[in-house]
Order: structure tokens, then sequence, then C-alpha cells
């Protein structure tokens, strides 16, 4: 019921033909909007946010380490490609500091599907009455003691 007003303006949005509208206000900037309040282009984007925070200086030790440890060989330090290297892992340090100065008191976070599963029965190992080899019993096939599954791998 929540979403009639959503699909009404949705359906009337493709019914009628394309209508701008400039919203009024005095305490923010007008932006032109479609027939539904939307902003016809971007208000704002990442690059402008993240112009406002400093930029990171990373040292070469510090690349370094990072492609060592993602087992990677560095570019030569001075080459283009080390410094388009550099000036993006600075951006992307921006990014994650930007990210890290975002007031998150007060929000509870819920991991994915808690509120779909929460009417769901528990169920623990501990509670059942099988554990470990007993459960071999409800293979379809077995090898010493090992569940055999077929797979269309070549060895």
């Amino acid at each position: 019921m929540a979403f009639q007003p959503l699909q009404r303006c949705l359906r009337l949005t493709l019914a009628l033909p394309k209508v701008s509208f400039r919203k009024h206000s005095t305490s923010r900037p007008t932006h032109e909007t479609d027939f539904c309040g939307i902003p016809v282009r971007p208000t704002w984007s990442v690059n402008q946010l993240l112009s406002s925070y400093p930029s990171p200086k990373l040292s070469p030790t510090t690349i370094n380490r990072l492609y060592e440890l993602s087992a990677l060989i560095p570019p030569k330090e001075g080459t283009p490609q080390y410094k388009a290297v550099a000036k993006d892992l600075e951006e992307m340090v921006r990014l994650v500091e930007a990210v890290r100065l975002v007031d998150t008191s007060g929000i509870s976070v819920t991991g994915r599907g808690e509120k779909e599963d929460a009417d769901r029965e528990n169920f623990s190992l501990e509670d059942s009455e099988e554990t470990g080899h007993a459960l071999l019993k409800h293979a379809s096939r077995t090898q010493d003691q090992f569940y055999v599954v077929d797979s269309e791998r070549r060895r």
C-alpha cells in the first residue's frame, strides 16, 4: 500500500510528455526536477565531495609494501605507471577517510537476512542427535568414512 503514490507517479510520468518544474525554496538552491520531483541532473558528485577533503600522500615504501602484501610486482618508481598507481591509491585512501568521518552514532546495523529469518527456529548441532561419522548414513555414496561426490573434473 505504501508504494501506491510512487506507482501512480510512475504511471503518470510514463503517460505524460516530459515536463520540467522548478522548486522554489529560500533555504536551498533550486534544482530542475521532473514531474515526480526527482532532479533532472545530479545535485552533487563524489568527486566534488572528495575534493573538500585533504589528499593524503603515500610514501614509496608504503606503496611497495602494498604490492608486496598483494603478491604483485610494483612498477618502477618514477615511471608514469607508478605515478598513476600512487594517485589512484591516494584517492582510495581519501575516500576511505571520508567514509570514516561519517557519524554513525544512533544507527543500528542488522545483518543480511536477520529480519527475514527472525521467525525461523535456530538450528544448532548441539540439538541434533547425530554428529560426526553418524551423519554418513544419510549420504548416497561413501568410501572409507568419507562422502563421495561425483565431479566432472578430470584428473
